[in-house]
């Protein structure tokens, strides 16, 4: 993660806008690190996907948090931190906090989802490996060379989705013990969304929901110092001086008719 990435995400930022970031090299680790220092001013991470094709860059998805707690943690780190787009200044990571965000980003990316897929692909495999053999002449040699082949990529496949769903019930786990709760979108995929996220249906985008926290709010970057309240000048007097704990006391009762 270096300094220019930071600093063009803050750019980003300003505009209040939904945002994208890229890593080319597909590192969990660096976008989790980034999406950790959005949090810290007022974003919220949202999803991530995996380029098609021989571009495997992991493009993640950030958007403004309008949630209390976020605004009121942004302003606090912006009070601290006024100069944190220089890509220097930036608050210290949370050990815990960061591994909370890799664990969403690596559910993301191989979740359900990445299992239905490798099951459609032992199905093309069978299938591609069945036509090979039929292509090759469709002797039995064909058959017992092709076979082979199946075999082979279907071990490979079989260790992969044991090893993909053993990392799955960990970072579930994860997510679990934190609070996050288990939530399918409309197409089947199952993600883990934080506490604070609605639960009902949400507007879809190219990453799904597009963010947990509904419409995103006007990020305005560091809040402008509007310097101390007007002296309204002393406070008025009662029988008790400034602190009279009571409301005025009623006027005299009128004297009461005979029962």
């Amino acid at each position: 993660m270096s300094k220019r990435q930071i600093r063009k995400m803050f750019r980003l930022m300003a505009q209040g806008q939904a945002v994208e970031l890229t890593s080319p090299m597909a590192s969990v680790r660096k976008l989790a690190r980034l999406a950790f220092i959005a949090q810290q001013f007022g974003y919220e991470y949202a999803d991530v996907r995996q380029g098609a094709g021989r571009n495997n860059a992991l493009t993640m998805l950030i958007v403004p948090d309008p949630g209390p707690q976020a605004q009121a943690r942004a302003a606090q780190n912006w009070a601290q931190y006024p100069k944190a787009g220089d890509g220097v200044s930036l608050p210290p990571v949370v050990p815990d906090a960061l591994e909370l965000l890799k664990a969403r980003i690596n559910f993301d990316l191989t979740g359900k989802n990445a299992e239905k897929r490798m099951t459609y692909a032992a199905l093309g495999l069978t299938v591609g490996c069945a036509a090979l053999a039929v292509r090759a002449g469709g002797s039995s040699v064909a058959f017992a060379v092709a076979g082979s082949l199946w075999a082979v990529l279907m071990a490979v496949l079989g260790v992969g989705l044991v090893v993909t769903r053993k990392r799955n019930a960990k970072f579930a786990e994860l997510l679990r013990a934190a609070g996050f709760a288990p939530v399918t979108e409309e197409g089947g995929r199952v993600r883990y969304l934080p506490p604070t996220a609605g639960y009902g249906a949400q507007p879809t985008g190219p990453y799904g929901p597009y963010t947990p926290y509904g419409p995103p709010a006007p990020y305005a970057g560091p809040p402008p110092y509007a310097g101390p309240p007007p002296y309204a000048g002393p406070a008025p007097q009662g029988p008790y001086g400034p602190y009279a704990p009571y409301p005025a006391q009623p006027g005299p009762v009128p004297p009461q008719p005979p029962r």
